[in-house]
């Protein structure tokens, strides 16, 4: 019995491990009993010239058959070789006869079910039924023709609510809403429960903020994950608390070690107004809303200050209810207090305060004449916030592939917030659940995707992306290698004048190309974008994508290419984000009542990229594009580093030989891709492996995800990335003393990630050269 056994097992390892063939052509056949699918392998040799493999020993020719199994006839020769003559003739005529074409990027056939195979009991003849096709261009179409303006207003107005705020009723209404309509949409639903640690304030000892002896306020809103106490300082103005704004009050002799900093919402996000505090020595941060026009004074704002996403207390872990926890908490995590104050609590303060006056840049619309303090303004901050453990639901949908249902792009959107959180989070509800309206009546039409759908509703995102980010580190592994692609829609719509996306740069030649097909318009009804190259592209789209953006534990953490697309107003901020002014009413006004129009918009930039993504038989993922982005870095390393190349003794120049690896690799594959059979399904799913591992490949592998979740060389935060490498050498030239050591390994654990990802990129290890 092992004979035998043996035997098969060397056929397969000889199939899938052996000689290099070109491609390997798979047929599949539907299986009835549905887990299955019938397999036909037919090799060829042509895949080891393009993907320039060495040489190695062919195929053996066949073992001469034993005596006893040849016929002793002549006359029997010629009748089998007359057989196999007529029969190899017939397969042939049959084969070329019946190929189809390759077709090409803009006109590609989706292929609508895996091809059925009917054989004949009697005569064991492969009959192949005609496979039904649909052109790209019926496919926007039928995308175009669901999406309308009326149906998302009808959808907004069901899932606007007041009070959602994570793991609350509300909260747990909307979700449910979701689930059903998933479950009519038979899309399969689950949901994913977690039991994570949000902070809240007290009830019965709330916060508090005094100037002098005097109460200026007892403010509603918060920030979560904030530390907890009281702290006095005297109060100093630091405007957006950027860090340039922090080192200008060094400059002009404050000092801001022990002072409470009141700064003003606007530029970068609030947890990294307090890690720039913290960074300066200051013991509090006050932050109010200055938002232009609004003369409702005691509008209270929400947020987080965790410099990171997440369950902050369970930091690379998943907060799954039977997980026991170490004692750990994210390293994002301020020890400073940090409390939110009303644009009247912050003018009382300013009214007392005196010291030198503000300069142009820092002065706002709050009052007319803005001091940075002095030593007379004594401020206390009484913060009282406390963890609660919470259970929160995301919930998810799919849409199966018919080819590769194992491979599937996700399209997510936050579904809580802390008050109406209209265009924070209802647009982006609505948004995915028309768009999983939209591809299911898509599927009954005759649309058959080649890859799966994954549509998921997000819970505790207005707490820093924690839903999401618990799901990532639950399923790590798992998403890997199968999820190529996260769209975010969070606050997709917030005005009408601009549209900007952010995300990978593997994802921008399919957005450019996507934005040049939809022709979206702004709110003056000029056609956005008619038609640009990748300059003008790269200046009015894209921008950098910032840590609070939904996207970006997706890219940073788990190394899978995401973006996420808005439409804004003439500003870059949306002023009622984090307010309980982010309603419908100042929506309409923002967008000119056309927030159904600008939903269809981004509903089909998304839905068109999704679509591309699992209907090509390549996924359209340009490697190409990471290449300048690289280069862009490494110039400035080398710049950088030239003055103290000779007292370093360190060079640029195998990181240079790096990104040389990077790019000939891409470019290899790129034309490896130009030149495949795209119809021979198992080259597309190799060459869509290479092609998915580019981005988790630019993960950091020398750092621990639970003590650097964030391990991406270029997004990422931490001393390995390259903005970190670049940071250092502009201190050196500023201090003129450098840790060589550290900076060596700075550089080592630059290279050696980028050259890692050119070597998995290139192939297999027996077709690499080591040229570094």
């Amino acid at each position: 019995m092992s004979g035998p056994i043996n035997h098969a097992r060397a056929k397969i390892s000889k199939i899938f491990n052996g000689e290099p063939q070109s491609y390997t052509r798979f047929n599949l056949a539907p299986n009835t009993d549905g887990d299955n699918s019938h397999v036909e392998v037919k090799l060829s040799t042509e895949m080891e010239e393009e993907l320039d493999l060495p040489e190695t020993g062919r195929r053996h020719a066949a073992s001469p058959p034993t005596q006893r199994h040849l016929c002793t006839s002549r006359n029997m020769v010629y009748v089998v070789l007359g057989v196999l003559l007529i029969f190899v003739t017939g397969y042939l005529v049959g084969y070329v006869s019946h190929r189809k074409p390759i077709p090409s990027h803009e006109s590609e056939a989706v292929t609508c079910l895996p091809t059925p195979v009917e054989q004949s009991k009697d005569e064991g003849v492969v009959v192949q039924k005609p496979e039904p096709t649909l052109d790209w261009s019926d496919i926007t179409g039928m995308l175009r023709s669901q999406l309308l303006p009326i149906n998302f207003v009808e959808t907004l107005r069901e899932f606007s609510m007041n009070n959602h705020q994570a793991g609350s009723k509300g909260d747990e209404e909307l979700a449910n809403k979701v689930l059903d309509i998933f479950k009519s949409l038979r899309m399969d639903p689950w949901n994913d429960e977690h039991y994570v640690q949000l902070q809240v304030p007290l009830r019965d000892n709330i916060n508090k903020v005094f100037l002098g002896s005097e109460e200026v306020g007892s403010p509603q809103g918060f920030l979560a994950y904030s530390a907890s106490g009281s702290k006095q300082g005297r109060v100093v103005y630091g405007n957006y608390g950027k860090l340039e704004d922090l080192k200008y009050l060094k400059d002009v002799g404050i000092d801001l070690n022990g002072t409470v900093l009141l700064l003003r919402t606007g530029e970068i996000s609030l947890a990294e107004k307090v890690a720039n505090a913290a960074k300066f020595a200051a013991v509090a941060v006050l932050i109010y809303p200055e938002i232009d026009g609004i003369y409702n004074r005691n509008i209270e704002l929400y947020g987080h200050v965790h410099l990171g996403t997440g369950d902050p207390y369970t930091p690379g872990f998943p907060s799954f209810n039977h997980t026991q926890f170490p004692p750990t908490k994210s390293s994002g995590l301020p020890e400073i207090l940090a409390q939110t104050i009303t644009a009247d609590m912050a003018r009382k303060i300013f009214e007392k305060m005196d010291g030198k006056e503000a300069p142009d840049s820092f002065r706002g619309t709050l009052l007319n004449s803005y001091k940075l303090g002095g030593s007379n303004s004594m401020v206390t901050v009484l913060v009282n916030n406390s963890k609660v453990h919470t259970r929160i639901h995301n919930v998810f949908g799919v849409i199966k592939g018919f080819t590769d249902p194992d491979r599937y792009v996700v399209i997510g959107a936050q579904r809580d917030s802390f008050s109406w959180g209209y265009a924070k989070s209802t647009v982006g509800t609505s948004l995915l659940v028309e768009l999983a309206k939209a591809f299911t009546k898509m599927i009954k039409d005759g649309f058959r995707p080649r890859r799966s759908i994954v549509f998921a509703s997000w819970s505790a995102g207005d707490f820093g992306s924690v839903g999401a980010t618990e799901w990532l580190e639950g399923y790590l592994p798992s998403l890997d290698r199968k999820a190529f692609t996260y769209i975010s829609l969070d606050g997709a719509v917030s005005g009408g004048e601009q549209f900007k996306a952010s995300g990978s740069p593997l994802l921008h030649t399919l957005l450019q190309e996507t934005l040049n097909e939809v022709k979206i318009r702004a709110k003056n009804d000029r056609i956005l974008y008619p038609r640009f190259d990748v300059v003008d592209f790269q200046t009015k789209v894209l921008e950098p994508m910032k840590m609070e953006d939904g996207a970006y534990p997706f890219l940073a953490f788990s190394g899978i290419p995401s973006i996420s697309f808005r439409f804004i107003g003439a500003s870059s901020q949306y002023k009622y984000f984090g307010t309980p002014l982010d309603t419908k009413e100042n929506l309409d006004i923002a967008t000119g009542q056309r927030v159904g129009d600008f939903c269809v918009s981004v509903a089909q930039v998304a839905g068109q990229m999704a679509l591309r993504l699992v209907h090509d038989h390549l996924l359209r993922l340009d490697v190409t594009r990471y290449t300048n982005l690289i280069r862009l870095h490494v110039a400035k390393v080398k710049s950088s580093l030239a003055p103290f190349e000779k007292s370093t003794q360190l060079s640029a120049l195998w990181l240079i030989s790096a990104v040389g690896s990077y790019r000939r690799a891409a470019d290899t594959l790129l034309n490896v891709a130009q030149n495949s059979d795209l119809e021979d399904a198992e080259t597309c799913r190799q060459i869509n492996d290479y092609i998915m591992r580019v981005e988790h490949n630019l993960l950091s592998p020398y750092v621990s995800p639970r003590d650097v979740p964030f391990r991406h060389i270029l997004f990422g935060s931490g001393d390995y990335t390259m903005t970190a490498l670049q940071d250092h050498l502009k201190s050196i030239r500023t201090t003129e003393a450098a840790d060589v050591d550290f900076l060596r390994n700075q550089l080592a654990l630059a290279t050696w990630t980028i050259q890692s990802c050119a070597n998995d990129l290139a192939g297999d290890v027996w077709v690499l050269d080591n040229m570094i």
